[in-house]
């Protein structure tokens, strides 16, 4: 018989743009307990000092076996250092070492999007899946792969950048220091940019998203336009169709590519459900290489939404405790010896 304390806990922390989501995971991928505090964008030491102090508020009312912390920005493939962030002040952030030094467990550091990925590939909508690319929309767009069971994370820890792909040449200015990033047109920051420039017009169209805010057009935001959506709104509810467009023409991008059988979005836009999932799928249908001659991967919802990230980091934490580097796991990548080609005369370079 397994006892409690035979079941290892996990706190697991996710890092977005706007706010630190911190909760108690049990290894079955419930969240037993959690908090939410905005994130302190100003400095790396008070995200360190906001870290800290959810994790010590949340330990000091449980026993606690390990500590995820999934990152918004581009961790090294140590998983120790952060080097950058295109919402936060982190440049080349040794934050593994900063924050071991202070927490007193176990801990490991990954990007929020690897750990969102993770989380549904493991208890939510990506069961199963062969290959699963899972995509979260929020402030950004953030993105992870799992194939055949592992987290790909590319050769410097990078991958699945999808947000940062260039979409509109010489578009719109976007936080990572280029212009055009898909994220300027399929995420949060993209429909409450949308909003607010339609709302400055003083069209009738916007009459709704103005009310709604009392004429203040500073406080339009992503979560009210799409509750208002999901009450009917028109205009809502075409600003949406809109950022699912664009959804839909960046995922058939990512299919040519790496051809899935199957894509989860998550993160906060996810919340409008099929008002966002219907012209992403009309759209990935519509601009899909060899559409009509190839099968089609799945367009599903997020499990877990906001929860992914701090649950699929707090998993990731308990994982390495009994399967380190190495292994073969779905937690590290395995490196694999390359097979030499053969090379016959007189019949090409490639031959098997």
């Amino acid at each position: 018989m397994i006892t409690p304390r035979e079941t290892t806990t996990a706190i697991g922390v996710d890092i977005g743009g706007t706010k630190v989501a911190a909760g108690v995971v049990d290894d079955k991928g419930a969240v037993t307990d959690r908090l939410v505090v905005p994130t302190p964008t100003h400095s790396p030491q008070a995200v360190e000092d906001a870290i800290v102090d959810v994790v010590n508020d949340l330990r000091s009312r449980h026993t606690v076996d390990a500590v995820g912390i999934g990152a918004a920005g581009w961790v090294d493939s140590d998983q120790a250092t952060i080097r950058f962030s295109p919402h936060l002040a982190w440049r080349s952030e040794p934050l593994k070492a900063r924050l071991e030094s202070r927490i007193d467990v176990p801990l490991i550091v990954d990007n929020d999007a690897n750990a969102a990925a993770w989380a549904e590939y493991r208890f939510g909508s990506g069961q199963g899946a062969s290959v699963m690319i899972c995509i979260t929309l929020g402030t950004g767009i953030g993105g992870g792969l799992v194939v055949n069971g592992q987290l790909f994370r590319g050769t410097y820890g990078m991958a699945g950048e999808w947000g940062h792909m260039i979409s509109v040449p010489g578009g719109h200015r976007c936080e990572c220091g280029n212009r055009g990033c898909w994220e300027q047109y399929a995420s949060g920051n993209a429909l409450v940019r949308e909003a607010r420039e339609l709302a400055r017009t003083r069209s009738p169209l916007a009459y709704r998203l103005l009310e709604s805010v009392n004429g203040d057009i500073e406080q339009i935001t992503g979560p009210g336009v799409t509750a208002l959506a999901l009450e009917g709104e028109p205009t809502a509810i075409e600003l949406l169709a809109d950022v699912g467009q664009w959804l839909g023409q960046g995922i058939a991008n990512l299919a040519a590519a790496l051809d899935p059988d199957l894509f989860v979005i998550g993160g906060g836009v996810s919340a409008a459900g099929d008002l966002l999932l219907q012209p992403a799928r009309h759209a990935f249908e519509r601009t899909l290489t060899g559409r009509g001659y190839r099968p089609t991967a799945t367009v599903a919802l997020a499990s877990f939404r906001n929860d992914a990230g701090l649950i699929g980091a707090a998993d990731l934490a308990r994982v390495s405790m009994s399967e380190p580097p190495g292994s073969g796991s779905g937690f590290w990548p395995r490196r694999r010896k390359r097979k030499p080609r053969r090379i016959l005369r007189g019949r090409g370079p490639n031959v098997p």
